[in-house]
């Protein structure tokens, strides 16, 4: 089992990459400076945890508001800004519009990008029409539109550099996700899997956006960059055609797997890591066999994209639990050893650390006690299920067939936890989880695949999980190396906000009704609130501006659980289930899109 603690300083070196030099200097010289933030993930591990500790457990009580700026768009805020030598980048939801805020003068708009998408494409966005946010490398911001199209601005002006399309919105191809620059390249990937889109990620070449390589979830070897021998599962060879062998005819031509969520990067394995989502259609009767590689840990050597391993989490997906939750990458003590590891926490309610090197399966526990669709994972590498979910029969949803409805299944669909990701501190050795905590009915039936056409096959409906007083939400403290919750915070609403943890010894969040919260990374107690105008679905994050520390957040309802409020859906099966799930966020919260920025009052 993985130890508690973690060996601080070398887990904080790993954290930042501060390793070979063939990475991006520019982004690794980014990172390591706390007073940025240049990516998504603040750094390459996906720990999204800061190094700042000017605001700390003692004082976060005293945060003031410093100054706000409107987005001047409605709908789901997710993804938080970035901050690059005094300039603040912030995006919205469609139309995607990219503001240059100058943080010497609270926010005045230096440049502002708005790109002219046909509007036709936010019919086939699943789950509101969210953007992950940008990124920035060599002088560049990177925006991946709603429509596929990927765009290269000048930091400095906003002209744009160079732009290419990574997909087509008539085959039900979108993005909702960021990109990660490494090295040379950019990575990216693609939405779409309730469209039947056969999913896929792609490199970029920095310099002007021409291809490098692409590789699929799912199909032949070849086009999957997967080669039969030395790609392993679990420390086996997975074999030629892996992926043709486990769907029915030509169905993983439709198959889905689309890595719309994080990207995490080991400069010294030179290894990306990211999850693909389910395979389409919802309907598993449609679809016999394993599915692969839907619902699966990818680890891909950057330079070619060619697969090291990979580990799927949930054969033949029979309740929509994507996958591609964000990688974290750690270095721990195991049984007396130091080892590179990941853990991530899927949507089916089980966490998972496997050795980041070889894909060796550790642990897998759940962090919901409520999720019953699998009793446990087979943890025994001589099993020739080694890895593979101990199904509960009692909550399938194919053993009666089509047309049938199948009632308790925890977690729902949209998972113990969704795409709002987890933060890590090397000082307390625990992972802060947003959760939610909410199960479904679920009734598949058949479905006709039509290129742009939703490919879904199942209606839900979702409502809180037992043994919660109504509530659907808590943001948990993890420890990895028992197994088990820390702490936990329970919430009215599911969490769908990013955490972040600092060096100060606070864990921030945020809530549906729109509550920036700061808690104690060691005990979880609440140390501040403030109320922003609307519900809060971003990522908090943290930076420095001539010396004073800010943390700022976007709020505006919306994402999955806030489908229903933001785009003001009536019909009680619209949007998979959460319309009806979230119905009282409307007394809590209303739509808006402003950015929030805090710090403590002068003189501290």
């Amino acid at each position: 089992m993985v130890t508690a603690k973690s060996l601080a300083a070398s887990t904080a070196a790993a954290l930042l990459g501060l390793v070979p030099a063939h990475a991006n200097d520019d982004v690794l010289r980014r990172i390591a400076d706390p007073a940025s933030q240049v990516l998504q993930t603040v750094d390459y591990a996906n720990t999204r945890y800061s190094r700042l500790d000017q605001i700390n457990a003692g004082n976060v009580g005293r945060l003031q508001v410093a100054w706000t700026f409107s987005t001047g768009v409605l709908r789901g805020h997710e993804g938080s800004p970035l901050v690059v030598d005094g300039v603040m980048y912030v995006h919205t939801p469609f139309p995607n519009i990219v503001y240059a805020l100058d943080l010497d003068h609270d926010g005045r708009i230096l440049w502002k990008y708005e790109p002219k998408q046909d509007r036709t494409v936010t019919a086939i966005m699943c789950c509101d029409l969210i953007n992950r946010g940008l990124a920035y490398a060599e002088g560049m911001v990177f925006l991946h539109q709603a429509d596929t199209t990927i765009v290269a601005l000048d930091a400095k002006t906003g002209a744009v550099r160079w732009k290419v399309a990574n997909g087509d919105p008539k085959k039900g191809e979108s993005s909702t996700a960021t990109v990660m620059p490494v090295k040379d390249k950019l990575i990216v990937g693609i939405a779409g899997a309730e469209f039947g889109a056969r999913g896929h990620i792609s490199a970029y070449n920095l310099k002007d956006g021409t291809l490098a390589w692409r590789a699929y979830s799912t199909g032949p070897d070849a086009e999957m960059l997967l080669d039969p021998e030395k790609t392993t599962e679990l420390g086996k060879p997975v074999g030629a055609d892996s992926s043709l062998r486990s769907w029915q005819g030509d169905q993983w031509k439709t198959g889905g797997g689309a890595p719309w969520g994080w990207f995490a990067y080991d400069p010294g394995l030179n290894l990306v890591y990211y999850g693909s989502a389910n395979p389409s259609t919802w309907n598993p009767s449609q679809r016999p066999g394993d599915n692969k590689w839907s619902d699966t840990i990818f680890a891909r050597d950057a330079d070619t994209g060619v697969a090291r391993w990979v580990y799927q989490m949930t054969p033949h997906d029979q309740w929509d639990f994507d996958g591609v939750n964000e990688m974290i990458l750690t270095d721990q003590v195991v049984d007396g050893q130091k080892r590179a590891l990941l853990t991530h926490f899927d949507r089916n309610g089980f966490a998972y650390t496997l050795d980041r090197a070889t894909g060796a399966l550790l642990t897998a526990e759940k962090f919901d006690p409520t999720v019953n669709w699998a009793t446990g994972i087979d943890m025994d590498p001589a099993s020739p299920a080694h890895g593979r979910p101990i199904l509960d029969p009692a909550h399938g949803t194919e053993a009666k067939g089509e047309d049938e409805t199948y009632s308790g299944i925890c977690p729902a669909a949209l998972g113990t936890k969704n795409q709002q990701p987890a933060a890590y501190s090397p000082a307390t050795g625990l992972f802060y989880v947003p959760t939610n905590h909410l199960c479904m009915d679920y009734e598949p039936f058949h479905v006709d695949y039509t290129p742009g056409q939703p490919y879904v096959g199942a209606t839900l409906t979702m409502y809180p999980a037992p043994g919660g007083d109504g509530r659907t939400g808590n943001f948990i403290a993890w420890d990895n190396g028992k197994g088990r919750v820390a702490w936990s915070v329970p919430e009215r609403f599911s969490v769908w906000s990013g955490a972040l943890a600092t060096a100060g010894g606070v864990v921030f969040y945020g809530t549906l009704e729109g509550y920036l919260k700061a808690v104690d990374a060691a005990s979880g107690k609440e140390l501040y609130r403030f109320k922003t105008p609307s519900g809060i679905v971003g990522n908090v994050m943290t930076y420095t501006h001539r010396g004073r520390q800010y943390v700022a957040v976007l709020s505006g309802i919306g994402g999955w659980a806030g489908i229903g409020l933001a785009a003001g859906l009536a019909d009680p099966d619209a949007g998979s289930g959460a319309k009806d799930a979230y119905a009282a966020l409307s007394s809590y919260t209303a739509l808006g899109g402003q950015l929030t920025v805090f710090a403590l009052p002068d003189g501290l």
